[in-house]
């Protein structure tokens, strides 16, 4: 293979795709370009990109998606509800196709013949990779080291670090591996194998336990517009502002702590912790808005999308026909959700107070329970009658 050929990795300037950067340029003979996504990790990507040129790549790529990845990921997940599995709020999950999408248009403006990622061969991360790979661009060779080297554990990885000169960074201060973005970070493996082992309080860092946070409830209001969150406290604000601020208060306050066994893609069961706490009150808000302004049976109907919804973000099957067809719909039945949601948030909990909104479904005058001049309370008999009609005519069968 010629040196001319391309191959655009995504790196992280962890221990595994140093390696891999490393591994691919002597295995494939080729001209490795790095290719870091920015979606609000925290970290010195100047660190990453120097590393990435360190360690042989040609070219390094340090790309800012998060105002991309809050808008047109994040908030699409809001609107549409979707929760895996009851709790999981799909961090990682909604992360994996812009990430890969990015890479696709990378590889053709580089003319590469192929793209590669970390993901180990027991993840759902290559499934949501490579499928959004495909779903791009059907042509492109993707390399998955971990389902091609010899390498057998983690001391071998060392190994070849210490033979090729790698800087690991290895230390004994995180016995688990951790996924951050602006939406949540993400915590498994190690000693959280154990579903039954507590995490360490010292592990967590976007929220504070609900023994540390403050004694005294904080009240926030946040303004939707068609669905989407637009300000705070009626201060306009960017998707990141808005998701940042939300992190920020929500996790001083203890929000968003997940623990689950999940059930992954690829067919096993695994034991992940969640931090998600700006999320957490985007969710609880929009859900309190919907419930004033969308009627009833669009609601229903909705809901009973949500599971299959997150199933698909989960997956990696973002960029579906089945997906776009699902989110075609959550996108109409949003056009009346505009308004405010009022929440208190308090030690680990986020509690719905109040909302309003001028396309509002609610009406005083209907709900009261004092006398009014709208609904007849008579016209309730029939309604139960023919409802009752078919349930009278199985007691006559059964009898």
């Amino acid at each position: 293979m010629s040196k001319k050929n391309k191959i655009v990795l995504a790196y992280s300037g962890g221990l595994d795709t140093s390696i891999i950067l490393k591994w691919l340029a002597k295995e494939y003979d080729a001209e490795i370009i790095a290719y870091v996504a920015d979606l609000g990790q925290g970290e010195d990507l100047q660190e990453v990109y120097d590393k990435a040129l360190k360690t042989g790549a040609s070219k390094v790529y340090v790309e800012d998606l998060r105002e991309e990845f809050v808008k047109d990921f994040v908030f699409p997940a809001v609107k549409s509800n979707a929760i895996y599995e009851g709790v999981y709020l799909l961090g990682t999950s909604l992360a994996r196709p812009l990430i890969a999408k990015r890479h696709i248009e990378i590889a053709e403006e580089e003319g590469a013949f192929a793209v590669s990622h970390g993901a180990t061969g027991k993840g759902n991360d290559q499934v949501r990779f490579e499928l959004t790979f495909y779903a791009l661009n059907p042509e492109i060779q993707i390399i998955a080291p971990w389902r091609e080297w010899d390498f057998k554990s983690r001391n071998d990885l060392l190994k070849f670090a210490e033979e090729n000169g790698i800087d690991t960074g290895i230390t004994a201060d995180k016995p688990y591996s951790c996924d951050r973005n602006l939406l949540h970070i993400s915590y498994e493996g190690g000693i959280l194998e154990d579903p039954w082992s507590e995490p360490p309080e010292n592990m967590f860092e976007m929220t504070v336990s609900p023994e540390k946070a403050p004694d005294k409830p904080t009240y926030i209001e946040i303004e939707f517009s068609k669905g989407e969150p637009v300000a705070i406290d009626g201060k306009k604000m960017s998707p990141v502002e808005i998701l940042s601020s939300l992190n920020t208060v929500a996790g001083e306050n203890a929000v968003g702590r997940v623990d689950l066994v999940e059930n992954r893609f690829v067919g096993m069961k695994s034991r992940g912790v969640y931090e998600t706490p700006g999320g957490t009150v985007l969710h609880v808000a929009h859900r309190a808005l919907e419930s004033l302004t969308i009627d009833r049976e669009v609601m229903h109907l909705k809901d009973s999308l949500v599971p299959k919804i997150a199933e698909l973000i989960y997956y990696g099957l973002w960029y579906t026909p089945e997906m776009e067809m699902l989110m075609a719909a959550v996108e109409d039945s949003q056009k009346n959700v505009d308004g405010i949601a009022r929440l208190k948030i308090y030690k680990g909990n986020t509690i719905v107070v109040g909302r309003k909104s001028d396309k509002s479904l609610y009406s005083e005058d209907l709900a009261t329970f004092e006398e009014d001049d709208v609904y007849n309370q008579a016209d309730a008999t029939g309604f139960i009658k023919l409802n009752a009609l078919r349930l009278k005519m199985r007691n006559i069968l059964q009898k």
